[in-house]
């Protein structure tokens, strides 16, 4: 038990720091532009450009497994985690009354973990790893822009930087589970592919 009320006062140290603290004038802005859903759309438009452009059957399976991480980290985190830990928000904790700034609403009653974080953790992690798996190069800055969105949502005062952690943590599981899954199905493709290849082969050598 005291465990887990010293771990609260971290967190709730740390968001102190990051939300009030770190805070200026022109960063509130920026953090809020970070956290906005549509400020990522010309994202989302060049992953789609870039994998479509690469290979099409590929692409398929990148795009189906891309939108099913998310509908799993999105239900996960909004629908199941945050009702069984039902952890309130910044903004509904009697604590941090004089501390959250209010530069945004309040949104929902309860923050553990991050939505935010789950989803673009897991989007990142499984983009990371496939891109690898598909050319061999390594877009680390996936991980700071996931980092980033994370760090937003505290700056603001949507959530406390554990709800940020455990978020972060679901989006990766979730991510490599789908990067494995991405992985398994263009082996078996592949195979599919060559032996297929092989038969048509042992064929024209017959005629």
């Amino acid at each position: 038990m005291y465990l887990f009320d010293w771990l609260e006062n971290i967190d709730k140290i740390a968001f102190t720091f990051i939300h009030r603290d770190m805070s200026a004038s022109w960063l509130d802005g920026f953090m809020l532009l970070l956290r906005n859903q549509y400020t990522w759309v010309p994202l989302y438009i060049f992953i789609l450009y870039w994998i479509l452009r690469r290979d099409r059957p590929t692409a398929l399976k990148f795009i189906c497994l891309t939108i099913l991480c998310f509908i799993i980290t999105d239900y996960t985190s909004a629908s199941i985690l945050k009702f069984h830990f039902v952890r309130l928000r910044p903004c509904y904790d009697e604590d941090m009354t004089t501390v959250v700034r209010g530069i945004i609403g309040c949104g929902g009653k309860y923050s553990f973990p991050s939505s935010h974080a789950a989803n673009h953790f897991g989007l990142a992690t499984f983009w990371f790893f496939s891109i690898i798996h598909i050319t061999r190069q390594k877009w680390y800055w996936l991980w700071l822009w996931a980092f980033m969105i994370g760090l937003a949502q505290v700056y603001v005062g949507k959530h406390f930087p554990f709800d940020i952690a455990a978020g972060a943590l679901l989006g990766i599981i979730t991510g490599l589970s789908m990067f494995k899954l991405f992985e398994n199905w263009n082996r078996r493709d592949y195979k599919k592919y060559f032996k297929k290849t092989v038969i048509l082969n042992q064929g024209a050598v017959g005629i």
